[in-house]
């Protein structure tokens, strides 16, 4: 499933990612105290994600449901970049975070634990 999300359609996809099954009104209330966006707003990026399948309404009460998991999304956005950015080469993704050198001892044992992990 290929669906591109904005960062203002992602902001609506977290809270359901994080909170479940809630009703436009609520992810409006909590979108409004993290991020001050009014209600208006929220319903229109709501409509947006439903019109490109990302969400489920459900009545009753405009019940909002995810229907894209974050993994896929974050799978999807992670393909893209590589291929946008690191002309398709993994290995080009990996040499640019190592290089940055500022990852801790801890975090190199992780990564190597994982790439053992997928061998």
């Amino acid at each position: 499933m290929s669906i591109k999300l904005f960062d203002s359609e992602l902001k609506v996809m977290d809270v359901l990612w994080t909170h479940g099954d809630l009703r436009a009104k609520e992810i409006s209330n909590i979108l409004k105290e993290d991020i001050d966006w009014n209600m208006n707003t929220t319903y229109t990026v709501i409509k947006k994600c439903i019109k490109k399948k990302a969400i489920q309404r459900l009545e009753p009460n405009f019940l909002c449901h995810a229907l894209i998991s974050k993994e896929e999304v974050q799978e999807q956005e992670t393909e893209e970049l590589i291929d946008r950015i690191f002309d398709g080469s993994e290995q080009k993704l990996f040499a640019t975070l190592l290089g940055r050198k500022k990852l801790n001892p801890d975090q190199i044992k992780k990564l190597r634990e994982m790439i053992e992990e997928t061998e």
